[in-house]
C-alpha cells in the first residue's frame, strides 16, 4: 500500500515511500505535556540536521505550567517541516501525526492533511482518557478517522516490555516512551541512532541505569519499524540532502540566535553587555542563554521587576557598558516610563520584544506581531525610538547586530521585536565568519568639549550627543529625565527649549533613515499587479505564498521590512510602483496603518490573531482575490465570505 504526503512547499504529490524522491514531509508529535513531546521534536530536528535537510520548527506550548495530565488543554505539540529543497515554515498541514493520548488526537487531527498517517498510542485509550479528551466513543473504533491512515499500537506496554530489564518503577518507565516514539521515527525516516545514543548517555551520565533504558527504548521502537514489516501506511522513507554551501552549521532557535547576536554586537562595538532581564514567556529563554556567556565580557542579572530589570539596564549604558533588557508584551508596558527615561538621558540600550498573544496575559505560549504600535508609538510624549524585527530564528542574529549599532552610533534605545514561534522555532544556520562583520567601536568623550567645560548635549552633525562614562577627570555632568537645555543639559522648562529639544530628538532618530540599507524585494520585479508586504515572522509562508503565485504567472512581488522606523527612504516608491498592496500581520492591521500613515498608500489589510502562524494556503487565497484572471475570480474581485476564512480576515481589495 502506497502512502501519501505531499510536500507543503510545492504541492501535493505522491510518492513510493521507498524512492527517495520526496521533497518534503510535515511531522507533528503531540502528546500530555509530561510526555516531553519538545524533548523529541528538538532530538528529532537534532537528527534532521544531521542527515543535511533543510527545516524549520514550530514548538507549541500549552498555556499552563502544568495542566492536569490527559486533559485538552494540557496538550504539547512540536511540529517539524524537513526537506530536500528550501524549507522557511514549519508547514502547513501535517503529513504525519504522532499522538500520544486521546487529547493530542482531538485537538491535533483536524490539521492533519486529508489522507494524511496518524500514529496512536492505543495503551492510552482507556475509559478515563477518553472522559478526559471529551471523546463519547473510541475514535479508534468509531470510524470517525475513515478520511486518514491509522496506525495504532500500544506504545506503553512496548516501552514497558523494552526497559523491564533496568527494574524502573511504573512511572519512571513509561517516561521512557516518548525515546520509543522517537526510535520508531528514526527508522521511518532513515536517522541515524548513534547521535541520539551519545546524546542520552551526556544527558544521564550521572545514572547510567536511566539512560540504559532510554537506550533501549529508543532501540526497541526503531526495531519495531525495521522488523515488524507492518501491513498498511507505515514505511520507510528517504528524504535526500538539501543541496547548501560548505561551511559550519548548525540548528539555532530564535533565542538563541539574539543571544549570540547582542553579544557579537558588544563585541563589535568594543563594550561589555549588561543584561537586566526578568522571567516571562517567550522572553526568559533569552536570559538562559545570556548566563552562560560570562567569558564574552557578559553581566547577567534577574531582577525583582521588569522595571528595576531596565532601569539596571540604563544604569549600565550611563555607566558606559551598552545595556540590554528583554521581554513579552506585558513587560514591556511596565518599561514604558523607564523607556522614556533612556529616550530623554540620550543613553543607548537595546529592548528585545519577543511578542505574544494578548491584550494583559492573553495567550502567553502562542505567537502575534500585536506590539507594534506598542514599539513605535507606545511612550509619554513625542519618544521616538528605533525599531527594527527580525523574519525568522537565524535572521534574529543579524537583527540583533544591528539593533547594538544603531544605539551605539545614534545614542537612543531600540527596540528589537521578534515574536513567540520566532523565539522557540529553529532552523539550520551556517555559522558566519567572524571576520564578515564590520566592527562600530564606540568613542567615549575623555576631553572637555566647550570653551568653559564639559558640554554633555552638545550634538554633533548627525544630531548625536558625546557619551561621557562617569568618573571622566574633569567631565563631570549631569543628566536625567526633566527637560534640559541646549548643549549644557541643565535643567530649562522654557517653551522654546523643549520645542527645540523634542525637535532635536525627532530629527536624531528620524536622521537613521540614511544609515539604514534601501528597502528592497525578496521576489519579483520592481512593479506589478501586487506587492505582498510583510514584517517579521511572516516571511516565510509569504515566500512561499508569492513564489507559487509567480510560478502561476501572476505579477505579484514581496518585500519584508527589517526597519520599522524610521522607515527606509526609499520604501515609498517601492510601495507607488504596484497597483495593490497587501499586508499580512498576526494583528488586527498595525502594520498597515503606520504605511498608510507615512505613505499614504491604500493598502488592504489580511490579519490573524488566532496564536497560530499564517498557513501558506490562507496567503494563496488572498493573493488570488487581487486577479481577474484566477478561475472562479473573473472581474478582479471576489465577496470576502468569512465563513470562508475562519482564521485571517481580509479587507475588500
Amino acid at each position: 500500500m502506497m502512502a501519501t504526503i505531499s510536500s507543503v512547499e510545492s504541492g501535493p504529490r505522491h510518492f513510493d515511500p521507498g524512492d527517495g524522491a520526496v521533497e518534503a514531509v510535515v511531522v507533528r508529535f503531540a502528546g500530555d505535556s509530561g510526555d516531553g513531546m519538545q524533548l523529541t521534536g528538538g532530538q528529532f530536528t537534532l537528527s534532521t540536521a544531521l542527515a543535511g535537510n533543510d527545516l524549520a520548527t514550530f514548538p507549541d506550548f500549552p498555556a499552563e505550567i502544568r495542566a492536569p495530565q490527559g486533559t485538552l488543554f494540557g496538550v504539547s505539540a512540536f511540529q517539524i517541516n524537513f526537506g530536500s529543497s528550501e524549507i522557511t515554515t514549519a508547514g502547513d498541514a501535517p503529513d504525519v501525526l504522532v499522538a500520544m493520548n486521546p487529547a493530542a488526537l482531538k485537538t491535533n487531527i483536524h490539521a492533519l492533511k486529508p489522507g494524511g498517517l496518524v500514529i496512536v498510542d492505543s495503551g492510552e485509550f482507556g475509559k478515563r482518557n477518553l472522559e478526559k479528551a471529551k471523546y463519547a466513543e473510541d475514535p479508534l473504533e468509531d470510524g470517525s478517522l475513515a478520511r486518514w491512515q491509522v496506525m495504532a499500537f500500544d506504545i506503553s506496554a512496548l516501552t514497558l516490555e523494552a526497559v523491564k530489564p533496568f527494574g524502573l518503577g511504573n512511572k519512571e518507565a513509561l517516561r521512557c516512551k516518548n525515546m520509543w516514539t522517537l526510535g520508531l521515527a528514526l527508522w521511518m525516516f532513515d536517522r541515524a541512532r548513534q547521535p541520539l545514543v551519545d546524546w542520552l548517555k551526556a544527558k544521564f551520565a550521572g545514572n547510567p541505569v536511566l539512560a540504559e533504558a532510554n537506550i533501549a527504548a529508543l532501540n526497541a521502537g526503531h526495531a519495531y519499524g525495521e522488523t515488524a514489516e507492518l501491513a498498511g501506511p507505515l514505511r520507510r522513507l528517504h528524504i535526500d540532502p538539501v543541496p547548501s554551501e560548505p561551511g559550519l552549521y548548525r540548528t539555532v532557535t530564535g533565542a538563541e540566535a539574539i543571544s549570540l547576536g547582542l553579544v557579537t554586537g558588544c563585541r563589535l562595538a568594543g563594550l561589555p553587555m549588561f543584561f537586566g532581564g526578568y522571567p516571562i514567556t517567550p522572553a526568559s529563554a533569552i536570559l538562559h542563554h545570556l548566563v552562560r556567556m560570562k567569558e564574552f565580557g557578559v553581566t547577567t542579572f534577574q531582577a525583582e521587576d521588569e522595571i528595576a530589570a531596565i532601569c539596571a539596564a540604563i544604569g549600565a549604558s550611563y555607566a558606559g557598558q551598552l545595556g540590554v533588557t528583554s521581554s513579552s508584551g506585558p513587560g514591556i508596558a511596565l518599561k514604558g516610563e523607564a523607556m522614556g527615561l533612556a529616550v530623554m538621558t540620550e543613553l543607548p540600550l537595546v529592548i528585545v520584544n519577543s511578542q505574544r498573544g494578548g491584550p494583559s496575559t492573553g495567550l502567553p505560549t502562542k505567537t502575534e506581531q500585536s506590539d507594534l504600535y506598542q514599539a513605535v508609538y507606545g511612550r509619554n510624549g513625542d519618544a521616538a525610538l528605533p525599531v527594527i524585527a527580525a523574519r525568522s530564528p537565524t535572521d534574529a542574529f543579524a537583527c540583533a547586530i544591528e539593533a547594538c549599532r544603531i544605539a551605539v552610533q545614534y545614542m537612543t534605545p531600540v527596540i528589537l521585536l521578534t515574536d513567540g514561534y520566532i523565539a522557540n522555532a529553529s532552523e539550520p544556520w551556517k555559522v558566519p565568519d567572524p571576520a564578515a562583520f564590520a566592527p562600530f567601536p564606540v568613542s567615549f568623550l575623555e576631553e572637555p568639549n566647550g570653551a568653559d567645560g564639559v558640554l554633555p548635549y552638545k550634538r554633533d552633525a548627525r544630531g548625536v550627543r558625546p557619551w561621557i562614562r562617569p568618573g571622566t577627570p574633569g567631565l563631570m555632568h549631569r543628566i536625567g529625565g526633566i527637560e534640559k537645555a541646549l548643549d549644557t543639559g541643565n535643567i530649562d522648562y522654557a517653551p522654546d527649549v523643549h520645542q527645540a529639544q523634542t525637535d532635536a530628538r525627532k530629527a536624531r532618530i528620524d536622521g537613521i533613515a540614511a544609515a539604514i540599507p534601501a528597502q528592497d524585494l525578496c521576489l519579483g520585479e520592481a512593479s506589478g499587479k501586487l506587492l505582498v508586504v510583510g514584517w517579521g515572522s511572516t516571511y516565510g509562508p509569504i515566500h512561499q505564498a508569492v513564489r507559487r503565485a509567480r510560478k502561476r504567472g501572476l505579477a505579484v512581488s514581496h518585500a519584508h521590512v527589517r526597519h520599522i522606523w524610521p522607515l527606509s527612504a526609499n520604501l515609498g516608491d517601492v510601495l507607488a510602483a504596484f497597483d495593490h498592496v497587501l499586508v499580512p500581520e498576526m494583528n488586527t492591521g498595525q502594520f498597515k496603518t503606520v504605511l498608510r500613515d507615512r505613505f499614504l498608500v491604500d493598502a488592504v489589510s489580511l490579519t490573524k490573531t488566532s496564536g497560530q502562524p499564517f498557513a501558506i494556503a490562507e496567503l494563496d487565497d488572498s493573493i488570488a482575490r487581487f486577479f481577474d484572471d484566477v478561475p472562479g475570480n473573473e472581474g478582479g474581485e471576489v465577496e470576502v465570505n468569512e465563513t470562508q476564512l475562519p482564521g485571517p480576515e481580509i479587507e475588500q481589495p
